[in-house]
């Protein structure tokens, strides 16, 4: 006998016989979660981690050229094509023109977190300083512990005055 011959032959439903609809899958008559209509939830994915959007920094030269054109533009729609252009919102013009008119054209390039770095020479002498504030405490401390020696020497070694009722002087 073929192969042909001997692999089970596929259910076909018989002609005029009613179409068996089931409305729940195979897996899930399984489970036995009842089908409410509702789509399944996506289970949570513990290996997935998604990206922080990285925040975009400007320039102050780059502001600047920016506010320069926007002021130039006199045609209707030449901000919104500007804008559209440049990827930008137009409350980026609104707050650029506000740090403009307010003075702060030096602060529009000021770069955000921690002050830069000391040079090398500052960082040492602020160090030797510190060392030597240190130093002068354990100086005063060590000398009052010398005094209080020296006091507790003199007591110590000074001769005990011999009472009046002692008669044995030679």
């Amino acid at each position: 006998m073929d192969k042909k011959s001997m692999t089970a032959p596929k259910e076909r439903p018989l002609p005029g016989a009613p179409e068996r609809k089931d409305s729940r899958s195979e897996s899930l008559r399984s489970s036995g979660e009842p089908d409410n209509g509702r789509a399944p939830t996506p289970g949570p994915f513990p290996n997935e981690t998604l990206e922080r959007p990285k925040r975009r920094t400007f320039t102050a030269d780059y502001k600047l050229k920016i506010l320069q054109e926007a002021d130039t533009a006199t045609a209707p729609g030449a901000i919104g094509e500007l804008l559209r252009r440049e990827g930008l919102y137009s409350s980026h013009l609104a707050s650029w023109r506000r740090d403009r008119d307010a003075g702060a054209m030096a602060g529009l390039g000021k770069r955000r977190g921690p002050s830069p770095r000391q040079s090398v020479d500052k960082k040492r002498i602020l160090e030797l300083e510190r060392e030597n504030e240190r130093l002068r405490k354990k100086l005063t401390k060590a000398e009052l512990l010398v005094d209080v020696q020296k006091k507790l020497h003199e007591l110590m070694a000074s001769p005990v005055a011999p009472n009046a009722t002692d008669d044995s002087t030679p």
